[in-house]
């Protein structure tokens, strides 16, 4: 078991590593921390910390480098989950709070959360399993094409254009949105697709041709907010630390490419007291991330759905920055969400 000091001398390593991307000796230890002791003495923790597999040399160089174990102890026990700056919570709130829907809040979420960690960030969409109908808009967009619109209690939009093939005026528009909203709003989405399929046996004959298209669409709609996917953001940032993956960077761009394969992997992580979840190395189960590093948290939707967001990088990374801003963002994106 590792002693006390050489754990602190692992966290320097881990920090000084992640700083330079040079593997780090005894020498620039002894210069650059007050550990009050010889490089000799360092040199023999060093041997500890090797001996227990946290550390390895890259090469000859008597420079080491932190492993896969070695981030997993600093992650578990070193890591200092330091608090965002003030400036850093004020982007946060200013570039959310200016979001207009759910689509618009999770695409600002990981282009921030992208700026602030230097990886690429991901945030899954709620399920939306529990979430019911707020609203259904109709907007006339011509005498025979109509927007449809779903608004969710969550405050998820969904829209599209439907071409009905036939004329209709505005009374008749008015009357299918009142009974479109009496069928389905305050319905959980569960069920809401088979309400509105059944509403075109309700209207005349003559009608029926048009409030089936409408109907459909709108269960169609429905249906798409129920499925699991992954929106992302700097990608490009992979390309800029792609020193960090000895083998080759392909695998892990054909990895985040399968979102089912993503999914599967927030669910499996297990996460700390501060709600974070890390995978590091060779504990992703996902081929091709082997080399890479995953952090993520949950957030909750105002249905109280539960989703993850997170980054995805090299194993050489700022945990201790990475973990403060994905806790940082997920807290501030579930206020937000809840005060929809």
């Amino acid at each position: 078991m590792a002693s006390d000091r050489s754990l602190e001398v692992l966290r320097v390593i881990v920090q000084d590593y992640v700083s330079s991307r040079e593997p780090v000796g005894s020498k620039s230890i002894v210069e650059r921390h007050r550990f009050g002791v010889s490089a000799a003495t360092i040199r023999n923790d060093m041997a500890q910390l090797e001996e227990e597999e946290l550390i390895a040399a890259p090469h000859t160089s008597s420079g080491r480098i932190p492993t896969d174990k070695g981030y997993r102890v600093f992650v578990d026990h070193l890591a200092d989950l330091r608090p965002l700056s003030a400036a850093q919570k004020q982007a946060i709130e200013t570039f959310l709070g200016s979001s207009v829907d759910l689509d618009d809040v999770l695409g600002r979420t990981v282009r921030l959360l992208s700026q602030l960690t230097s990886q690429v960030a991901m945030v899954q969409y709620p399920t939306l399993s529990r979430a019911t109908v707020r609203h259904i808009e109709l907007v006339p967009l011509g005498p025979d094409r109509v927007l449809t619109v779903v608004i969710t209690d969550g405050g998820h939009v969904a829209q599209r254009v439907v071409d009905l093939h036939e004329s209709i005026d505005e009374e008749f528009l008015g009357e299918l949105r009142t009974r479109l909203n009496a069928a389905a709003a305050g319905v959980a989405l569960q069920t809401a697709s088979d309400a509105l399929r059944g509403l075109a046996d309700s209207f005349p004959p003559a009608r029926s041709a048009v409030v089936e298209a409408v109907t459909r669409a709108l269960a169609e709609q429905v249906l798409e907010g129920r499925q699991d996917r992954i929106v992302m953001a700097g990608t490009g940032n992979l390309a800029r630390t792609e020193r960090d993956f000895p083998g080759s960077i392909h695998p892990v761009l054909d990895a985040i490419e399968e979102q089912v394969v993503l999914l599967r992997l927030f669910r499996e992580m297990a996460r700390d007291e501060n709600g974070i979840a890390v995978s590091i190395g060779r504990e992703n189960v996902v081929t091709g991330l082997a080399e890479a590093s995953v952090l993520t948290s949950g957030y909750s939707s105002s249905s109280g759905e539960l989703a993850h967001l997170g980054v995805l990088g090299p194993t050489r990374m700022d945990y201790s920055n990475n973990m403060a801003a994905v806790r940082a963002v997920a807290r501030y994106l579930s206020r937000l969400l809840g005060e929809g």
